[in-house]
Formats: C-alpha cells, structure tokens, sequence
C-alpha cells in the first residue's frame, strides 16, 4: 500500500520578497549618501541667485564668524591652515577644495583661505545656498 503525504514542501523561490528587500536597501542607500555630506560645524551660508551642480571635493573647509578655522570639522589655527590643507591634498588627483563660510564671516578671514589655494594652485568653490 502507498501512502502519501498531504504536506509537501513546495521548493519555490519567491522573487518579490527578494524585491522588497532590494528596494528598501536602495531607498536607505539613497538617504544616507546624500545626508554624509552634510558637515558637522554650523555655518549659515550666503544665498545666491542660481546654484551650480555639487562638485563633490575632497576637502572642506569651513569658516565660522569668529573667524575660527576648521578642516573637515577638526578645527585648525590660523598659523597651521595652510600646512593642514596642503598636506589633506598632497595624494589627491583633484587639488581641490570647498569653502564654507558663515554669511557673517569677515571678508578678510575668507581671503586669507582664498590666498592659500592661490599660492598652491589650488583650485576652490564657494559653498552657497539658493535663494528662494
């Protein structure tokens, strides 16, 4: 006599769970890369009328209305900047960088950042926001 089983295992593989998980990971993915380029140090920054593409650079640097100095939110002195900034972009393809200056930053604290790519030639952008 043969006895059969009225529980068998159906060995399917469902695509759509498969999906879902792929989807949410995207999703995350997607959230997450676009908030790991925010920085740390609180800078309001001066509106403009239109606003490029974001470059991505290698290195930010950001000055705060105290005419405090920070290089990828580590604070540096005035007298070291240079050597700081120099030595972040020495392996770098790009010889670039961003500033980040407060709207109430002094004109002559971000010249001075301004000079130090000059005499390096090194190339800057400007970080703004736009203006609604």
């Amino acid at each position: 006599m043969k006895i059969q089983r009225r529980n068998r295992a159906n060995p399917e593989f469902s695509l759509a769970a498969m999906t879902d998980v792929i989807l949410l990971m995207l999703i995350f993915f997607m959230v997450t890369s676009s908030a790991a380029n925010q920085s740390a140090i609180d800078v309001k920054l001066p509106k403009a009328d239109t606003a490029a593409d974001n470059i991505p650079n290698p290195l930010v640097v950001s000055v705060k209305p105290d005419g405090s100095y920070y290089v990828d939110d580590v604070p540096v002195n005035r007298s070291g900047l240079e050597q700081a900034i120099v030595n972040k972009l020495t392996n770098q393809t790009n010889k670039s960088f961003t500033i980040r200056a407060d709207e109430n930053t002094l004109h002559k604290d971000v010249v001075f950042v301004m000079e130090i790519a000059e005499k390096n030639k090194f190339n800057i952008a400007i970080a703004t926001v736009k203006d609604k």
